[in-house]
């Protein structure tokens, strides 16, 4: 409710928007993505597009699991639909994590991996540790485990860099599969 009534959400909320994102204090994997696209602002479903079937894909979970809050959480760095752009959606607003995100996972104790889907997401949440671009970052995926596990968005759109790059699919994406396996089945 805080969140819909936050003054900078004033526009959103007057056009019935509700804020997409799923959140449990019981989830094990929270996956932080960039922004809701129309689809899934229409639906109020986070991941309600190709986007989302590519990930679930990746990671090796059913859908009923992908959308269970209570084994995961799916926290964009805007709970809105940030509009159209000249390529694709407009990016997230730059404060609306810093200001949500904290309050949010302060009430999520049995996290055991956050899977960090895209730049926007990579460049907040690994701040100074993150490589020089996306590519390297995820590259270097293992350096950031076990909290961290970056990702290139599976959007259609990044179909050119993962032909480019078939060391995502190869090697990355096992270890991913494996990893949230292991989170979604440890006990606590």
């Amino acid at each position: 409710e805080q969140i819909r009534l936050d003054p900078q959400n004033r526009e959103f909320t007057e056009q019935g928007w509700e804020p997409v994102y799923s959140a449990s204090p019981h989830a094990r994997i929270v996956v932080i993505g960039q922004a809701p696209g129309r689809a899934a602002q229409e639906s109020r479903i986070p991941w309600n597009d190709p986007s989302g079937v590519k990930l679930r894909e990746w990671m090796g979970v059913t859908d009923e699991q992908f959308y269970d809050p209570e084994l995961i959480s799916l926290l964009p760095m805007d709970f809105y639909y940030p509009g159209k752009g000249v390529h694709g959606d407009l990016p997230p607003r730059k404060e609306f994590a810093e200001k949500w995100h904290p309050k949010l996972r302060a009430q999520m104790p049995a996290v055991r991996l956050t899977i960090l889907v895209g730049a926007y997401a990579q460049k907040y949440y690994l701040a100074g540790q993150a490589e020089r671009n996306l590519t390297e970052t995820v590259a270097h995926f293992a350096q950031y485990l076990p909290e961290y596990f970056p990702l290139v968005h599976p959007s259609p759109l990044t179909a050119r860099w993962r032909a480019r790059n078939p060391w995502f699919e190869a090697e990355v994406i096992p270890v991913l599969r494996q990893r949230v396996q292991q989170a979604l089945s440890t006990s606590l």
